[in-house]
Order: structure tokens, then sequence, then C-alpha cells
């Protein structure tokens, strides 16, 4: 072993770099095989053992690397942050290298990712001593912002960017950083701002006002990340731009009101509104402006938009040909009460249409408006208006979802393995899952070697296989029955992995197979946990002992339904091979199979029996018992929410494993752990594959979950709503209350889970929109599931044509909410909950939805809403309704 290697892992830097000075550069080369064993050595050494060498390494591994390509990505490697050397000390072990070396060193090191976090005093260090030009990247750039802005330098932001000999290309390129997130946290506000330091540069002159002025409105013009605009508007406003500067941006200003940021949009509004009441807008330029303003989403820019063109109009009646038709395009706007307001300011100037042209126009243009709006359009602009509605409504509804079969599995061990990594490392969905499963058994059962040889680069790279012991994920502690709950399909594969590698302990698998039923209180989940559990870890076990032929329980279908034809042939293949049949996995395969198809299974049944196998009678028997029986449910409240309660389902309880056993005890909605460990969104999905011919059961253990989607900040728990929609099995009460749950939720996402799961439902006819609409009404009105959420779900859905689909829904949720109202009055004087925020919203959608559908029949307790005075939302919202609806009666009786 050299010097040079004896003091690297001793970690003595000092004598390292003294070393270092003394060779050639063919030494230094010679010197690097040492020191990647070392590197390698290093991966998998203990913390204290790799901190202590690890400043060292680095700094011989940069100055023995003699190309400038694999210097930078030595001084980069991921492996090598955990203790890389100082700036300091590599700047010293580059000593001596020409400039040319270094320049090319310091421009692959800013190419690198801002992830990778070089060390900007690094990237710096080079490019002064190669005498070069900084390399405006994203890594420099992003390096030198947290470089000023740390705690580490003398002085203000302001006073180290005066001392910062490269300001200007480097400011030019904070406003071209591709993403600011990695330093957003340094523009914070105040005097010692960022924003507040660059207004000052540029007022003494440090930077050209021009340029700053232009790379801050491009910045703002091209978008970026949702929060780009808290750093780059602060900034244009303490500019303080000049009206000549304001004019000169006009399209600018244009452009930004129209398609930028909320807040940018509102700032580049105020700008245009100072501009046209001064006079210095055309009213082409005013009118290009509201054009596109006037379809943005944010009201409060489209109200202030209109008195703006209505102070214009009243200076400027000349302006009128202009800006009427530009105020009109808001006639077509989502909000009613926009549509009215726009309405109101065209006829406060109806008498400057003076010409058919402009008639024409308008005409185009109140066709958008709703036929309530469009009747008083026609009376008071006295213009004819076509009716665009077709002349019979059709429901537009997306195609029922197909049902997709699984494929075979991996006929080889190396496809295998690629599957599993693929898996590992994005993740999949139930039938992925289930032919990487059914493909490992298999494999393992015909050539294990072979198949732990085509696994290894997968194994290599999981984090317990080089976790070491006593740690919490050590593969031994981490999969230990006690310790952990499988929470999906990556950690079932990663227990395989493990198994087959021998990093678990064949008493550990063991401890977790043929248990005696669990005891005490658990969470509501746990029968669905527990026989997903048991099933993974039984293959894990005989994977060691006694490897299974194959899997019984692998579905047919997607949605892990197992037809019984194919069930039969499995036990005819173990028959044939003496093989013992897996106890957990033989119960997964009776829970999935197809008992709904009465001719299938009377046909398997003989066949079952004729096996002459234990499992072949009881296959034969599970089969002619009929079709799968659903438990009483009793609903009961819990503060705002309403829950479920299952009664017992004695056919889950009999000859099942005692994993099993549990999900046919009853469920109650009190008195069960408030403690889950089931903590993934993944393991649902896996939930309703362990029963995808009764979903109400797998629904009741998931109406708790989704309540609190509804009610607090949890996310993610309406993603298996779509899949409960696909599933098998009645769609009953535990199935629509998870959807009135979802259709409330807080986060956008979950709420679009629960639209796709309406749609389907729908589509596939098994949606009981009075039964989910009565749901609703119960919820809002209690609190747990907010109106103008539930308003922004129904638009949602609405807008892909299922509007009578959603208006029967509303149709049947309203009433409850109307009723409350009503009797309360006001003042809400009955002492009755009445959740008026957003009710207008909901309103709003079932007006629509009624509109177009051609809604019939009278809604109680409307018209006495719609009686009411003022024009709140709510209260015009309801009497549009009420208009729709007797305008179709009205339409019925003349007819």
């Amino acid at each position: 072993m050299s010097a040079l290697i004896e003091a690297v892992r001793a970690g003595r830097t000092d004598e390292t770099l003294r070393l270092l000075g003394e060779l050639t550069d063919a030494e230094r080369r010679a010197r690097l095989p040492e020191l990647k064993a070392l590197r390698k050595e290093m991966r998998t050494a203990e913390w204290d053992r790799r901190r202590s060498v690890g400043a060292a390494l680095h700094a011989a591994g940069a100055a023995c690397h003699t190309g400038a390509a694999a210097a930078a990505s030595w001084l980069s490697a991921a492996d090598l942050r955990w203790r890389q050397a100082s700036p300091e000390l590599l700047l010293k072990a580059l000593e001596g290298r020409d400039s040319g070396w270094l320049r090319d060193v310091a421009q692959r090191l800013a190419q690198r990712p801002v992830s990778a976090e070089v060390p900007y005093e690094l990237m710096s260090g080079l490019v002064h001593r190669a005498g070069c030009e900084v390399p405006v990247t994203d890594a420099y750039v992003a390096g030198w912002v947290r470089y000023i802005g740390g705690p580490w330098g003398h002085g203000s932001v302001v006073e180290r960017l005066r001392r910062e000999p490269d300001l200007v290309p480097l400011v030019i390129g904070l406003f071209e950083l591709t993403d600011l997130r990695e330093v957003r946290w340094m523009f914070g506000e105040g005097p010692g701002s960022w924003q507040n330091a660059l207004a000052e540069l540029t007022r003494v002159g440090s930077l050209d006002r021009k340029v700053v002025l232009d790379a801050c409105v491009a910045r703002l013009l091209r978008g970026g990340g949702p929060t780009d605009h808290r750093v780059f508007l602060p900034l244009l406003v303490r500019l303080e731009l000049t009206r000549a500067e304001e004019h000169e941006r006009a399209a600018d200003w244009t452009a930004l009101a129209r398609d930028a940021a909320s807040p940018v949009a509102a700032h580049a509004q105020s700008v245009l509104a100072a501009l046209a009441l001064d006079g210095e807008l055309t009213s082409r330029q005013l009118a290009e402006a509201s054009e596109g303003l006037l379809f943005r989403s944010e009201k409060k820019l489209v109200r202030a938009q209109l008195v703006l063109l209505g102070k214009v109009l009243t200076r400027d009646p000349d302006a009128a040909s202009a800006l009427l038709p530009a105020a009109a395009q808001a006639f077509g706007h989502e909000d009613t009460q926009v549509q009215e307001r726009a309405l109101r300011l065209v006829e406060r100037h109806a008498k400057k249409l003076t010409s058919e042209d402009l008639r024409t126009e308008l005409s185009r243009a109140a066709e958008q408006l709703t036929p309530a709006l469009r009747t008083r359009a026609e009376r008071t602009l006295g213009i004819a208006v076509t009716d665009p509605a077709p002349a019979v409504y059709e429901e537009v509804l997306p195609p029922a979802p197909e049902p997709v079969r699984l494929a075979e599995a991996p006929e080889t061990v190396v496809e295998l393995a690629e599957e599993v990594g693929a898996l590992l490392a994005s993740g999949g969905d139930v039938a992925t899952f289930e032919r990487a499963l059914d493909g490992l058994v298999r494999h393992a059962y015909g050539d294990s070697d072979a198949l732990l040889d085509a696994l290894g680069p997968v194994i290599e790279r999981r984090w317990w296989a080089t976790t070491e012991p006593g740690h919490w994920r050590y593969a031994e502690t981490y999969f230990s029955p006690m310790h952990h709950h499988l929470q999906g399909a990556q950690d079932a594969l990663d227990l395989l992995l493990a198994t087959l590698s021998g990093r678990v302990r064949t008493s550990t698998l063991h401890s977790a197979v043929g248990r005696h039923e669990p005891t005490g209180h658990g969470c509501v989940h746990r029968g669905l946990a527990s026989a997903f559990d048991a099933r993974i870890r039984e293959v894990a076990y005989r994977l060691r002992t006694e490897p299974l032929p194959l899997l019984l329980s692998t579905p047919t279908w997607g949605t892990g339904l197992l037809e019984p034809d194919e069930l039969v042939e499995r036990l005819d293949t173990y028959r044939r091979l003496d093989a013992r049949v897996s106890e957990a996995d033989f119960a997964q395969a009776l829970l999935r199979v197809r008992r709904s198809d009465r001719t299938a299974c009377l046909a398997a049944v003989e066949r079952a029996a004729a096996l002459g196998t234990r499992e072949g009678e009881r296959l034969a028997r599970w089969l002619a018992a009929g079709d799968p029986a659903l438990p009483l449910a009793r609903r009961r409240t819990s503060g705002t929410r309403i829950v479920v309660e299952l009664g017992e389902l004695p056919e889950l309880q009999e000859d099942f494993p005692a994993d099993f056993r549990i999900l046919g005890r009853p469920t109650s909605a009190f008195g069960q752990s408030r403690y889950c460990s089931h903590w993934s969104p993944e393991i649902r999905g896996h939930w309703l594959a362990v029963l995808p011919e009764r979903r109400e059961l797998v629904a009741a253990r998931l109406v708790h979950d989704l309540s609190q989607a509804a009610e607090y900040d949890t996310r993610g728990a309406a993603g298996a709503l779509p899949l409960l929609a696909e599933s098998g099995g009645e769609a009953g009460e535990c199935v629509h209350l998870c959807l009135a749950y979802g259709l409330g939720a807080r986060h956008p996402e979950d709420r679009l889970a629960a639209v796709d799961a309406l749609l389907v439902l729908a589509a596939r006819g098994q949606l009981d929109t009075a039964r989910l609409g009565a749901d609703l009404g119960q919820l809002v009105r209690r609190g747990a599931v907010k109106p103008l959420r539930l308003a922004e779900s129904a638009r949602t859905a609405a807008a892909t044509g299922a509007n009578a689909t959603i208006w029967e829904m509303l149709r049947h949720a309203l009433p409850v909410l109307l009723a409350d109202l009503a009797t309360a009055g006001p003042a809400g004087s009955a002492g009755r909950s009445v959740p008026a925020r957003g009710l207008g919203d909901l309103l709003a959608v079932a007006a629509e939805c009624a509109e177009r559908s051609g809604a019939r029949g009278e809604l109680p307790h409307l018209s006495q809403t719609a009686g009411r005075r003022g024009s709140s939302r709510l209260v015009s919202q309801a009497r549009r309704l009420h208009d729709a609806l007797a305008e179709q009666t009205a339409a019925r009786s003349a007819a």
C-alpha cells in the first residue's frame, strides 16, 4: 500500500495534500485504482469510518484524475457528498493545473443539476484561477444566490452584491433560472431582501435599469414555477416604473393580464387601468386586453375589468364600437353573475348600438348567456338571439372501462428481473404486481439459483441490502410481522427479495405463518390488511422451505377476479405434482373466484369435485353456495360525519384461516383502535383485489378514510375511488357514501378522483343518484362536506357532458339544504345549520345542468329561496334555477 493511500485511509488531509504535491501526473493516475477501490469500500462502511476518510478521499481522487471530465465527475459524485472535502481543500489539491484544464472542470461542474449541490465556492475558485468568464448556468447561479444570501458572509445582501465582480451576468442569470425551488427561501421580504437590494443597485446605476426591467417583465411573461411571481413581482413593484416605462410595455401588460398568475395579472390590470383612464391606451388596445382577461376564472379580476370598461365608455362614447363587443365576451363566463354584470354594462350603453354590424356581433355573443338572460338581452337590447340549445338533449358519459386480462408471467428470469426492478422503482397496479408475484413463485420453483442471479442487480440497489444490523431498516427487523405491516406491492416484493437473498431468517418467516387469530381491537382496516399480509408472508416462507409451483390466487382480470375454470385447472396441476397447497393462497383464491356467473360456476363445480382433493371439494361447495352474500349495514353518526357498521358474515368465517376470518367479523364505527399503521394509499388498490366481488365490504372500511379527506388535511384517500367504481359486486350504501365524501374532499386531486369514479359508475349503470344526492345533502347539512368543494366537483363532472346525471344528483341534495334556509329565515332564527357559503355556487351548477338537460319538475323549497329580497349569489342562482325549471314546465304545457 502506498503512502498516499495510507494517509487517505487514516483521514490525514494535510499529509494527503503534501504527498499529492510530490507526485507526477503518471504517478497520480497509478493511484486511481486503489482510490476507486477505497471509494467502493466506503459505500458499505460504518458511518464513523466513512466520516473520517471522506474528505481525504474526495481530495485525493480529484487530484489524481488528470482528465477534466473524470475529475468533475469525481468532485460532484453523490456517494462522496456525505463527507466531502471543503472547497479550500479541493482548490489546494488542484493547484498547479493549467488554466484551460481548470476552466474545463469549472464549466463541467457548472453544468451539473442544481440538486447535485456542487459548492459555489469551488466553482467560483476554479473560475477565478482559470481567469475565464463565469458560466451562467442554473447550478452556478443558484449556488451564487445561496452564497450571497447565506449567514457566512459580511454585510447586508446589497453590500455583498456591490462587491461582486461578476454582478451583471449573474443577475441576468438569476432572471433566467429554470427553477427557483432550490433558492426560493432566500428571497424574503423587508429592507434586507434581494428585491430591495437589486432595486437599490438599479437606482444607483450599478445595474442597467432597462436591462433589469426587460429581464423582470420577460421572466413574468415566461411564467415558471407556481411561486416565481413572489420573487419577481415584488422586484418589479420596487423598481417604481415611470408612466413612460409603463406605456412602452403596454403589450406586455396585456399578455400578463391575460395569461399570468393571478397576482401578476392583477398588477398588470392595475397598470392598464391607470393608462386607460389617463387616455394613454387606445380603445383597440383596451379591447384586446379585455378579451383575454374577461375569460379568466378569477371573478374579482373580471368584475374590475367590467368596471373599467364602464368608466371608459362613459368618458368616451366613440369607444363603444370596440369596447361593447369586448365586454360581451363576458357573456360566455362560467359565472352567471359575471354574465349579468356584463349584460347590465351593455344595457347601460344600449343607445350607442347604432351599427347593424355591432348588433349582429352582440347577438352572437348573447347566445352564450343563460336562457333567462338571453331573453332579457333580446328585450332590452332589441336584438334577436338564436337559441343554441339542441332540440333533444343527449347525455354524454365516458365508455364503461373494459376489464383487462392479466398476461402470463414472464417466461425468463431476465424478463422477470426487469419487471420487478421497474415495479420497485415506479410502482404499478394490481395486475402488474400479481403478474410479477406469480413469476417469482414459478421461477423459484423451477430454478431458484438462476432467479437469484438475475435479481442480483435489483437486490443490490435496495435499501435493506446495505443497512447494518440493529438499524430499524435492517431487513430482519423491518420485515418482522411484529414490527411492520406490508404497505403494498413494493413492501411485498422487498420481503420476497430479502427472503430469496437470505436476509431474513426462516424462523422470522415462520412466525408469520399459521398464527392464531389476532385479539383485541384493531383499526377498521385490520381484516383486509391481515388477508394481504398472510398471503405474502406465507409465500415468502414457502420460497425458503417448500417452493410453490404456482399461485392459485393469481387473478384472471386486473380487478382481482379469478375465473372458476382457471382455479380448477391450477388445483389439478397441484394434484398432478403432489404439491402441498398454501392455506392463505387458497383462501385468497376462494375470495377472488367469480361466483356471480352462475353458468360458469355450475360447470366448474363438477370438475372441482372430481379432483378428489380436499381443496377441490371445498371449491365445489363454495361455488355451489350461490352469489356472494353481504352483511347487514347500519348507519351511525360521529360528530359531523356519517359512518357505517357492518354485521357478521358467517360464510367468511367457516373453513378460512385465522387472518381471513376477521373479514367476516362485525365492523364497528366506535370502540376500535384509533392507531392505524396502514398509511400508504397504494395498499387500498390491493385491498379491493382481496374482495373483488364485494366492494361494499371494502368501501365500509374506507368510509372513515374518505371522511377525513373531506374534513381534514389528509391527502390521497380518494385515489381508491376509481378502482372501487371499476370493482365488482353491488354498489350500495357504503360505495355511495365513500363517493359522497370524495366529492367534498379538501384537495383537488382527491375530488378529481371522485369525479372519475362517479362517471365510471354512471357509465356502468350502477350510480344511484337519489342515494348519492341524499347522502350529500345530509353531509353538507352536518358540515362534513363544504358546499363550495361539492360545487367544484359537480361542475367538473358536468363539463364532461354528464349534465343530466349531475342534475339528478343535485335534485336530491338541494331540498335538504333549501329546507333549512326556508325554516331558518333570513337570520337563521330557527337555529338550523344554514350552509349559505358555497350554496349559491351549488345552485349555479344545478341551474346550468337543468338548462342544458331540460330538467323537469319542481324542486322543493326552491321558490322560497328564489323569492327572497336582494341580489346575492344565493338568491340570484335560486331564481335562475327556478326560471329554468319553470321554462321547461311552460314549454311542456304549450306542447
